[in-house]
Protein backbone atom coordinates (compact mmCIF):
# COMPACT_ATOMS: atom_id res chain seq x y z
CA UNK A 1 0.00 0.00 0.00
CA UNK A 2 1.21 3.32 -1.21
CA UNK A 3 0.82 6.39 0.95
CA UNK A 4 0.54 9.94 -0.48
CA UNK A 5 1.44 12.91 0.71
CA UNK A 6 -1.98 13.70 0.29
CA UNK A 7 -3.34 10.99 2.32
CA UNK A 8 -0.24 11.71 5.21
CA UNK A 9 -1.78 15.54 4.72
CA UNK A 10 -5.20 14.65 5.46
CA UNK A 11 -4.65 12.71 8.62
CA UNK A 12 -2.51 15.27 10.00
CA UNK A 13 -5.29 17.74 9.22
CA UNK A 14 -7.96 15.35 10.89
CA UNK A 15 -5.90 14.76 13.93
CA UNK A 16 -5.14 18.72 14.53
CA UNK A 17 -8.74 20.15 14.00
CA UNK A 18 -9.46 16.83 16.43
CA UNK A 19 -7.04 18.29 19.02
CA UNK A 20 -8.18 21.59 18.58
CA UNK A 21 -11.76 20.61 18.63
CA UNK A 22 -11.30 18.83 22.09
CA UNK A 23 -9.45 21.53 23.74
CA UNK A 24 -12.08 23.99 22.43
CA UNK A 25 -14.68 22.05 24.50
CA UNK A 26 -12.08 22.02 27.18
CA UNK A 27 -12.71 25.61 27.39
CA UNK A 28 -15.73 25.66 27.48
CA UNK A 29 -17.02 27.03 30.46
CA UNK A 30 -19.79 25.22 32.70
CA UNK A 31 -23.27 25.65 32.22
CA UNK A 32 -25.18 26.87 34.61
CA UNK A 33 -27.11 23.54 35.03
CA UNK A 34 -23.83 22.31 36.10
CA UNK A 35 -21.94 25.14 38.40
CA UNK A 36 -25.85 24.73 40.47
CA UNK A 37 -25.48 21.30 40.88
CA UNK A 38 -21.91 21.88 41.55
CA UNK A 39 -22.67 24.17 43.76
CA UNK A 40 -25.68 21.99 45.75
CA UNK A 41 -23.07 18.77 45.59
CA UNK A 42 -20.22 20.97 47.29
CA UNK A 43 -22.94 22.10 49.99
CA UNK A 44 -24.32 18.71 50.96
CA UNK A 45 -20.52 17.36 51.51
CA UNK A 46 -20.21 20.38 53.94
CA UNK A 47 -16.86 21.00 51.69
CA UNK A 48 -17.78 25.25 51.93
CA UNK A 49 -16.85 24.94 56.01
CA UNK A 50 -13.34 24.52 54.18
CA UNK A 51 -12.60 27.61 53.88
CA UNK A 52 -15.00 29.06 57.10
CA UNK A 53 -12.82 32.11 58.11
CA UNK A 54 -10.05 32.66 55.57
CA UNK A 55 -10.89 36.30 55.19
CA UNK A 56 -10.65 36.66 59.19
CA UNK A 57 -8.10 34.34 59.50
CA UNK A 58 -5.58 35.71 56.88
CA UNK A 59 -5.95 39.58 57.82
CA UNK A 60 -5.13 38.38 61.67
CA UNK A 61 -1.67 36.46 60.23
CA UNK A 62 -0.86 39.52 58.44
CA UNK A 63 -1.48 41.83 61.15
CA UNK A 64 0.56 39.34 63.68
CA UNK A 65 3.66 39.15 60.96
CA UNK A 66 3.25 43.33 60.48
CA UNK A 67 3.09 43.87 64.38
CA UNK A 68 6.57 41.19 65.39
CA UNK A 69 8.15 44.75 62.93
CA UNK A 70 6.26 47.47 63.55
CA UNK A 71 5.29 47.01 67.79
CA UNK A 72 4.33 50.73 68.19
CA UNK A 73 1.61 50.24 65.70
CA UNK A 74 -0.30 47.89 67.35
CA UNK A 75 -3.03 50.04 67.97
CA UNK A 76 -3.34 51.25 64.26
CA UNK A 77 -2.94 47.69 63.14
CA UNK A 78 -5.35 46.49 64.83
CA UNK A 79 -7.59 49.73 63.79
CA UNK A 80 -7.02 48.52 60.16
CA UNK A 81 -7.09 44.64 60.71
CA UNK A 82 -11.08 45.40 61.94
CA UNK A 83 -11.58 48.02 59.11
CA UNK A 84 -10.39 44.83 56.42
CA UNK A 85 -11.94 42.27 58.03
CA UNK A 86 -15.19 44.59 57.31
CA UNK A 87 -14.38 45.54 54.00
CA UNK A 88 -13.34 41.89 52.49
CA UNK A 89 -16.37 40.24 54.29
CA UNK A 90 -18.11 37.53 51.56
CA UNK A 91 -14.09 37.25 49.07
CA UNK A 92 -14.20 33.60 50.56
CA UNK A 93 -16.98 33.09 48.11
CA UNK A 94 -14.43 33.31 45.84
CA UNK A 95 -13.26 29.92 46.97
CA UNK A 96 -16.24 28.27 46.95
CA UNK A 97 -17.53 29.75 43.41
CA UNK A 98 -14.25 28.53 42.14
CA UNK A 99 -14.50 24.59 43.86
CA UNK A 100 -18.07 24.86 41.82
CA UNK A 101 -16.62 25.84 38.34
CA UNK A 102 -14.03 23.00 39.06
CA UNK A 103 -16.47 20.36 39.81
CA UNK A 104 -18.57 21.59 37.08
CA UNK A 105 -15.94 21.30 34.59
CA UNK A 106 -14.44 17.79 35.76
CA UNK A 107 -17.97 16.34 35.92
CA UNK A 108 -20.75 16.69 33.37
CA UNK A 109 -24.16 17.82 34.37
CA UNK A 110 -25.91 14.55 34.62
CA UNK A 111 -23.11 13.39 36.68
CA UNK A 112 -23.09 15.81 39.07
CA UNK A 113 -26.95 15.21 39.25
CA UNK A 114 -26.35 11.93 39.42
CA UNK A 115 -24.00 12.34 42.30
CA UNK A 116 -26.51 14.49 43.79
CA UNK A 117 -29.14 11.49 43.84
CA UNK A 118 -26.19 8.97 45.40
CA UNK A 119 -25.41 11.37 48.44
CA UNK A 120 -28.91 12.28 48.69
CA UNK A 121 -29.69 8.10 49.40
CA UNK A 122 -29.96 6.67 52.53
CA UNK A 123 -26.20 5.09 51.83
CA UNK A 124 -24.69 8.41 50.43
CA UNK A 125 -25.81 9.71 53.43
CA UNK A 126 -24.16 7.44 55.91
CA UNK A 127 -20.88 7.66 53.30
CA UNK A 128 -21.13 11.66 54.25
CA UNK A 129 -21.66 10.88 58.11
CA UNK A 130 -18.76 8.07 57.90
CA UNK A 131 -16.42 9.14 55.82
CA UNK A 132 -15.18 11.58 57.63
CA UNK A 133 -14.47 9.01 61.11
CA UNK A 134 -12.69 6.55 58.02
CA UNK A 135 -10.63 9.09 56.82
CA UNK A 136 -9.49 10.67 60.22
CA UNK A 137 -9.09 6.23 61.58
CA UNK A 138 -6.92 5.71 58.32
CA UNK A 139 -4.47 8.66 58.83
CA UNK A 140 -4.42 7.79 62.64
CA UNK A 141 -3.16 4.59 61.59
CA UNK A 142 -0.31 5.60 58.98
CA UNK A 143 0.90 8.04 61.03
CA UNK A 144 1.48 5.15 64.07
CA UNK A 145 2.53 2.32 61.10
CA UNK A 146 5.04 5.05 60.01
CA UNK A 147 6.00 5.43 63.54
CA UNK A 148 6.63 1.74 64.09
CA UNK A 149 8.32 1.78 60.45
CA UNK A 150 10.47 3.89 61.28
CA UNK A 151 11.59 2.69 64.68
CA UNK A 152 12.06 -1.16 63.02
CA UNK A 153 14.09 0.50 60.18
CA UNK A 154 16.69 2.63 62.59
CA UNK A 155 16.90 -1.34 64.29
CA UNK A 156 17.79 -2.52 61.33
CA UNK A 157 20.29 -0.23 60.17
CA UNK A 158 21.73 -0.39 63.90
CA UNK A 159 22.06 -4.59 63.36
CA UNK A 160 23.74 -3.76 59.87
CA UNK A 161 25.99 -1.21 60.89
CA UNK A 162 26.95 -3.58 63.81
CA UNK A 163 27.78 -6.52 61.91
CA UNK A 164 29.69 -4.39 59.82
CA UNK A 165 31.78 -3.59 62.40
CA UNK A 166 30.88 0.14 62.59
CA UNK A 167 27.99 0.50 65.23
CA UNK A 168 26.41 3.87 65.52
CA UNK A 169 24.36 5.65 68.04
Amino acid sequence: MKITARAILAAVVVSAMSLLSSVASAQQPPSAGALAAARQLLELKGAFSVYTGAVPGTVENIKSQLLQANVTYQKDLNEVAAKLRQDLQGRDAEIGNEMARQYATDFSEQELKDLLTFYKSPLGKRLLEQEPKTIAASLQFMRDWGARFADEVDGKFHVEMKNRGKPIQ
